[in-house]
Order: C-alpha cells, then structure tokens, then sequence
C-alpha cells in the first residue's frame, strides 16, 4: 500500500519515509532480561513515530484517487 502511494503523492517523501526502516533492528525486553536483537522484516514498528506520518500518506493518496473519481 505504501509502495503505491509513492506513486500517487511523490517519490521522493514516501522514499525518505522507508529508508529509514531499511535494516531495522530490534529487542524484546521481558522481566527476565533482553534478548538479542534481530532484523525487522516487516514495514512498520510498532508504536514508531512515523506509523502516523505513513497512514496519513496512505490516506491521502486514497482521498485523491475517491476524489477524482466521483467527478
């Protein structure tokens, strides 16, 4: 979906957006102590603070494509 998006609203912000979870690592914290850090293989983390940012993107995208097509 995000991959679609980019080619509604622009490469260049939806780009910036996922280069930043390229090579995304992380944890899991438990009351017995870390574990050890593994690679995020999906799109988007939990509670990260451009989950937002992306539904907005997507969201406007989908606004734009129901927009031009009711006229």
């Amino acid at each position: 979906m995000i991959r679609w998006a980019v080619h509604k609203l622009g490469e260049c912000l939806v780009s910036a957006a996922i280069s930043m979870y390229a090579g995304a690592k992380t944890l899991v914290r438990t009351v017995y102590g870390n574990s050890n850090s593994f690679e995020v293989k999906v799109s988007m983390h939990q509670g990260s603070a451009l989950s937002p940012l992306l539904s907005v993107i997507v969201m406007e995208a989908l606004s734009r494509e129901f927009r031009v097509a009711v006229l």
